[in-house]
């Protein structure tokens, strides 16, 4: 008897490091896998930034881009061209190209 309750507690081993790497999966597909995705996709939309954009910041502000530093954006907000704020380029959610049309 000594015997099978050895293979019976290596089998069960076996089985919790299964259950580990199969939950270790899922949380990678459902949750870090997702989260790269859109950092990737926020760089690229930051990247292709330009002065002329409308963007919409994360606290929901739209405004026109007029400078562009490395991690700052001076952006533009009213239609009286007085309101001028300097913010990261991460504050911005959502960006309009301007068309030249």
């Amino acid at each position: 008897m000594n015997l099978l309750e050895t293979a019976s507690a290596g089998g069960g081993i076996v089985m919790i490091i299964l259950y580990i790497v199969v939950i270790g999966g899922i949380m990678y597909f459902m949750a870090i896998r997702p989260q790269k995705k859109e950092q990737k996709r926020m760089a690229q939309m930051l990247s292709e930034l330009t002065v002329g954009d409308w963007v919409v910041t994360t606290s929901g502000f739209y405004g026109m881009v007029i400078d562009i530093t490395e991690e700052d954006v001076i952006v533009e907000f009213g239609s009286n061209k007085n309101c001028r704020i300097p913010m990261k380029k991460s504050a911005i959610a959502e960006i309009e190209k301007q068309d030249n049309e």
